[in-house]
């Protein structure tokens, strides 16, 4: 997997770290410091990630971001679906091992934007299979996960002004206007219109049918 970049092209496994390395002989160094920090924990022994550590940390997490937007473009949304996850199981790691705000915001602060591309790609994958319910469920979670971030943080304001949240929201729209009427939506809009109209009759009708289906699908 190939990315253009300024200083010329990146060149990426499909699997795995991106860059092919193994850093003590674990698929990646969170994978490492995650093991370290269970054997810590087994000893009832904290386990604390120096500032070196986590930079080391943060470099990787550019790896699989670069590798994820180049995912995306080839539409590989299970590929973008498992490293988003991944760097936000990075972004929790972090903030779990470390005293130091200013190192856990470091990475946190991009939290808004990998929810937003973890949730693009697990909706597209539902859109593909034009599920478009379970598409704009999980519009909607990752718009509110999104949200619910900003409120514990220490700038709720900030939930106002995400880009990461209009962009979600203006989605949400979009497929809600593609998204094919069900058969009781459809019956509904026509029952508003045979009220419109003055069609008594034919509203009673089809009030009546909709009131056997809704029965139906209990």
């Amino acid at each position: 997997l190939q990315l253009r970049v300024d200083l010329g092209v990146l060149q990426m496994e499909m699997t795995g770290r991106p860059d092919g390395q193994r850093p003590h002989n674990c698929e990646s160094l969170l994978q490492y410091h995650q093991k370290q920090a269970g054997h810590a924990e087994a000893k009832g022994e904290a386990y604390e990630l120096t500032p070196e550590q986590c930079a080391e940390l943060q470099q990787e997490g550019i790896q699989y971001y670069h590798r994820y937007l180049s995912l995306f473009q080839i539409n590989d949304f299970a590929g973008v679906v498992r490293d988003t996850q991944r760097n936000l199981d990075l972004f929790t790691f972090v903030t779990e091992h470390t005293d130091r705000e200013e190192l856990s915001w470091s990475l946190q602060q991009f939290r808004p934007y990998v929810l937003m591309m973890h949730t693009r790609a697990k909706a597209s994958i539902f859109l593909g299979q034009e599920k478009f319910s379970e598409a704009m469920a999980e519009i909607e979670r990752g718009r509110d996960a999104i949200a619910d971030f900003f409120q514990r943080s220490n700038f709720p304001e900030l939930a106002s002004k995400s880009a990461e949240i209009a962009f979600l929201e203006e989605w949400l729209e979009e497929v809600k206007a593609k998204r094919p009427l069900s058969k009781l939506e459809v019956m509904q809009r026509e029952m508003e219109a045979a009220v419109a109209k003055e069609l008594y009759e034919r509203a009673a009708e089809l009030r009546d049918a909709i009131k056997l289906l809704k029965a139906q699908k209990r």
